[in-house]
C-alpha cells in the first residue's frame, strides 16, 4: 500500500497488469455473495482523467467549471480539483466543501436562483466574488450583503425555458434596467451567463439567438462603464463526444465572432455530466421475481398464444439510487452481470422494481433481458450523476460501498499532466489490486 502523510479518507485500487473494470466487479460481487449482498458502486476515477483530456482536445478555449450539484462526492471534487477545474456551487455546504479540497476562491461560481442570506454572507466572508444574478431581487439581497461581488447575469433562454417549463433568467429586454439598478446600487457586473439544455433539439439555433443575446448584453454593460470580462455559457454537455463535437461546432465560429480571444473575454462553460456520467457503474442484486403471462385468442385461427413477461425486484430504487427517476430523468438500461447473450437466445420483456413494493418504484418501465434468478446481479453504467453525493466509504452502513479504481495508464497519464496526486490528493491512499 502507498500510504499520504495525511490520514487517508478514500483507498484507491490500482489496476494493471490487464485487470479490468468488468474484474474489479466480480470480485465485489463474490464478496457481497458471502454476506448479505447490498448493492455497491465502482467508481473509475481515471475516468475523470480521460474526459478531461477530451474536453481540453476539443474545446480548449472554454474553462470546465465543474457544477457541484452533479455529483458531489469528495472524490470526484478532489481528483477535479488537482485538475484545475473551477467549481460551480449552488450553496453553503458545497462552497464549504470545495473550499476544503483547496480551490481557490476565485475559481468558485456562486449561482442559484434565490440565494438565502446566510449563503450570500458566507461567499462574503470567504472572498467569493463572482456570483450569478437572476433578477431584481437577488441583485437588492447580494448588494446589501456583498457589495464587492462581482456578478455574472443570467439569460434566459427558450431551449431552457421549454425544458423546464418555468421563467429562468432575465429576458434581453429588462438587462438594460438590471445593470442600470447594479450601476445605482454600486455592485459590479463583470460578465453574462446562460445555459442550452442537452435536450435542445437545434443546438445551432439556440447558441445563435443566445450568444447574440449576450454580446447585446456587453455591449450595454461596456456601456455603462462595466468591466465585462466573463461569459458562461452554461452547462447541456452529456458524457458523449459526438455530442461535445456537436456543440463544439455549433459554438465556436459564433465565439470566433461575438467574443473573439483578442476581445479579452474568459468563456467558462460548466461539463457536470460530461466529466462524471461514465465514471461509476452500480451493481444491484435481484431480490425478488414475479411471471406474468398474458394469454389471448388470434382472430385467424382459434390458437392460443402466449407472452412471458418478467417484474424483478432490486435492492435499490426510486427512494435510494434511482431517486432521479422521481425528478423526470430516465435510467439506462442495465446489463446482466456474467451473462453474455449468445445468438438466438431468448429475452423477455421485463420490468424493474425497487424492494418497497410502492406503485412509484418502478426503475425501467420495460427492457428485454435474459430470464434471470434471484440473487443475480445487474449492472447500471453511466450512474455518476445520479445521487451518487450519498454515497460514500464503505465503512458507513446506512450508505452504499464506493470502490474507487484508477488504471495504471490513467495514473501516469495524470503525473505527466502534472497532478502530482501524492501531494495533491492527500485524501487518498493507493493498493495495488489484486483478484
Amino acid at each position: 500500500m502507498k500510504g499520504f502523510p495525511d490520514k487517508p479518507s478514500y483507498i484507491i485500487e490500482l489496476l494493471e497488469g490487464g485487470v479490468t473494470l468488468e474484474d474489479v466487479i466480480d470480485g465485489h460481487i463474490c464478496e457481497q455473495d458471502q454476506v448479505e449482498k447490498s448493492a455497491f458502486v465502482v467508481g473509475d476515477l481515471g475516468a475523470l482523467m480521460r474526459q478531461h483530456t477530451c474536453w481540453q482536445s476539443l474545446m480548449p478555449q472554454l474553462q470546465p467549471y465543474y457544477p457541484v450539484k452533479c455529483n458531489s462526492s469528495p472524490a470526484v471534487i478532489e481528483v477535479l480539483a488537482s485538475l484545475g477545474l473551477g467549481f460551480v456551487c449552488s450553496n453553503k455546504a458545497e462552497v464549504s466543501l470545495v473550499l476544503e479540497h483547496g480551490v481557490p476562491p476565485e475559481n468558485i461560481i456562486l449561482s442559484s436562483a434565490f440565494k438565502q442570506l446566510a449563503h450570500i454572507k458566507y461567499a462574503a466572508k470567504n472572498r467569493i466574488q463572482h456570483l450569478v444574478c437572476e433578477n431584481e431581487a437577488e441583485l437588492s439581497k447580494i448588494a446589501r450583503l456583498h457589495p464587492d461581488a462581482k456578478l455574472l447575469l443570467q439569460l434566459t433562454t427558450e431551449a431552457h425555458a421549454a425544458e423546464t417549463s418555468m421563467p429562468f433568467g432575465f429576458s434581453l429586454k429588462s438587462c438594460r434596467r438590471l445593470l442600470e439598478m447594479a450601476k445605482e446600487l454600486g455592485v459590479q457586473v463583470v460578465g453574462a451567463a446562460f445555459h442550452i439544455p442537452s435536450s435542445c433539439q437545434d443546438l445551432q439555433q439556440a447558441y445563435t439567438h443566445t450568444l447574440s443575446d449576450a454580446r447585446c448584453v456587453f455591449d450595454m454593460g461596456l456601456a455603462l462603464g462595466f468591466n465585462m470580462n466573463i461569459l458562461d455559457i452554461g452547462g447541456g454537455f452529456t458524457g458523449s463526444e459526438f455530442q461535445l463535437k456537436q456543440v463544439e461546432s455549433a459554438v465556436q465560429p459564433l465565439l470566433d465572432a461575438y467574443f473573439p480571444q483578442r476581445s479579452g473575454v474568459q468563456v467558462l462553460a460548466q461539463p457536470g455530466c460530461f466529466y462524471v456520467a461514465s465514471a461509476f457503474t452500480l451493481a444491484v442484486s435481484v431480490i425478488g421475481k414475479e411471471v406474468v403471462t398474458h394469454c389471448w385468442d388470434t382472430l385467424s385461427q382459434a390458437e392460443n398464444n402466449e407472452d412471458t413477461e418478467f417484474l424483478y425486484y432490486m435492492n435499490e430504487g426510486v427512494y435510494g439510487s434511482f431517486s432521479h427517476k422521481l425528478l423526470g430523468s430516465s435510467i439506462t438500461i442495465p446489463s446482466a452481470h456474467k451473462h453474455a447473450l449468445c445468438a438466438g437466445e431468448a429475452v423477455y420483456p421485463s420490468s424493474l422494481w425497487g424492494p418497497s413494493l410502492d406503485q412509484l418504484d418502478q426503475v425501467v418501465e420495460r427492457c428485454l433481458l435474459p430470464e434471470l434468478i434471484v440473487g443475480d446481479w445487474l449492472l447500471f453504467s453511466n450512474m455518476g450523476t445520479c445521487g451518487l453525493e450519498e454515497f460514500s466509504c464503505a465503512s458507513i452502513s446506512s450508505q452504499l460501498p464506493v470502490y474507487y479504481t484508477i488504471f495504471t495508464s490513467d495514473w501516469y497519464e495524470m503525473q505527466e499532466a502534472g497532478v502530482a496526486l501524492d501531494s495533491a490528493m492527500k485524501n487518498f491512499s493507493m493498493l495495488q489490486y489484486s483478484a
